[in-house]
């Protein structure tokens, strides 16, 4: 059972969290709540969780806010849980770092379903990344360290890539000057295929062309390729 996958359910709703974390462990994983964000950072600071299901809608600061710090700081998958029919926040969970979402009410199956399939995804990227792990790498005038998702450019200057930003730009790096579709991008970001309204790439490429690009107004770094999709046009080294 100590190797069962470790999962941090928070939510407001007390009978929410309550049923989750029996159903969980029923199905053989180990399972701990939190009743706000407040409440899921000291259980975090106490124990190692492998994914942590997050209600958008809780009391103090929001489920989009706690997302969006925890995915600056560590690599957790989360999963959003978001109101039936609000296509604002998974979008906007989607772009921060969230890897899953699902509307409530939903179905405990689903939702394990969900959790078993980000679990997958994130052993996969682990593993993808593993040339990569511990490595620092330059490309134009930035430098990576892939340990602390810390980038640096030639005066020094530092930025502490989100998780999003990071699992998109290590995509690109390791296919540099391969051109790859949106549908690629976020299959190999999210595990997920695109909507046809689906902007979430171009989202998040906009934002990670804004902390490498010289020149925001004409990108060189990712570039645009008409009908294709992105393509990072730089050699990399790895520095070690």
């Amino acid at each position: 059972m100590s190797d069962a996958p470790h999962i941090l359910v928070v939510d407001d709703h007390k009978e929410i969290r309550e049923s989750v974390k029996r159903f969980l462990e029923k199905n053989g994983m180990r399972a701990g709540t939190a009743r706000d964000a407040h409440d899921a950072e000291a259980k975090l600071a106490i124990g190692n969780y492998d994914l942590m299901v997050l209600d958008v809608m809780m009391p103090g600061e929001s489920g989009l806010s706690l997302c969006q710090r925890l995915s600056a700081e560590r690599a957790l998958p989360i999963i959003m849980l978001t109101a039936l029919g609000d296509d604002t926040d998974r979008i906007v969970g989607l772009e921060i770092g969230a890897d899953d979402y699902l509307a409530k009410p939903f179905n405990p199956r689903e939702l394990l379903a969900r959790i078993k399939a980000v679990l997958r995804r994130s052993e996969r990227k682990e593993k993808l990344a593993g040339g990569f792990a511990g490595k620092r790498l330059r490309f134009a005038h930035l430098v990576l360290d892939s340990d602390s998702r810390v980038l640096a450019d030639e005066s020094g200057n530092e930025t502490r890539l989100t998780s999003a930003d990071f699992k998109l730009l290590i995509v690109l790096l390791e296919r540099a000057r391969v051109v790859l579709s949106r549908e690629q991008l976020l299959d190999l970001t999210a595990g997920r295929s695109a909507g046809p309204l689906d902007r979430t790439i171009d989202n998040q490429i906009s934002r990670l062309r804004r902390k490498i690009e010289p020149d925001i107004l004409q990108p060189k770094i990712i570039a645009t390729v008409r009908n294709g999709g992105y393509c990072l046009s730089a050699d990399v080294e790895v520095l070690g």
